[in-house]
């Protein structure tokens, strides 16, 4: 028996849909579960996800400041598990298990070991930087586990950057209006020139420090 996960994955707009007509709670309830599972399952997409409250938001069925809090609250849940396991597991036995099984949540050991080598050179900062990274933001949650990273700098970091995506992609469903299912393509470019200008001002930012330790011996 073949699951079809794309199917399934956008079946979740409905089921928002559905709890948003139910009782405004419920939508932000959903919204909440949704972007846990956004974080926990790699392959369900954000982009998904809060363009569509910020549609209802404009529709005048939910409130801005409670779609936004739902979207941060869900995306802070979500990134605890990778946490954690970062700090219970061994990294080795972690990228085998990925290596093994990894597939059916879309993520494989290369991506940890790119996570890995990212965090050693930026630091606590690209907590912050990777949640506007897509392929970055969920895992590296797991280097940060694996550097022992204090909880409470994981939870502000984590909070600052996913609270950027979270309003950025609310705002572009909520402008957008019944076109928020094409934020994925109207969000693309920006997504490419964030990463292309995070790289470089991070690469800056490392060339300044080495010349200013060449410059002291």
């Amino acid at each position: 028996m073949t699951i079809d996960v794309s199917s399934w994955i956008y079946l979740i707009p409905d089921l928002i849909g559905e709890a948003v007509s139910s009782n405004e709670w419920f939508g932000y309830v959903a919204l909440l579960l949704a972007m846990f599972l956004e974080n926990i399952f790699p392959p369900i997409p954000s982009e998904l996800i809060m363009p569509l409250g910020g549609f209802y938001v404009q529709q005048g069925q939910l409130q801005f400041l409670p779609v936004i809090i739902s979207g941060l609250l869900g995306t802070l849940l979500g990134a605890l598990p990778w946490y954690g396991l970062g700090r219970l597991v061994n990294e080795e036995k972690l990228e085998q298990w990925l290596g093994k099984n990894g597939k059916w949540i879309g993520i494989g050991s290369n991506d940890l070991s790119r996570s890995r080598i990212w965090f050693n050179k930026y630091g606590y900062a690209l907590v912050f930087w990777g949640r506007l990274i897509p392929g970055i933001r969920t895992l590296i949650s797991v280097p940060a586990g694996v550097e022992l990273m204090p909880v409470l700098p994981f939870l502000v970091w984590t909070g600052a950057g996913s609270l950027i995506w979270t309003l950025l992609l609310t705002y572009a469903g909520y402008f957008l209006g019944d076109n928020y299912k094409n934020v994925g393509n109207w969000i693309e470019p920006f997504s490419s020139t964030s990463k292309v200008f995070i790289l470089l001002g991070l690469i800056s930012f490392i060339t300044f420090l080495i010349l200013k330790r060449l410059r002291k011996n």
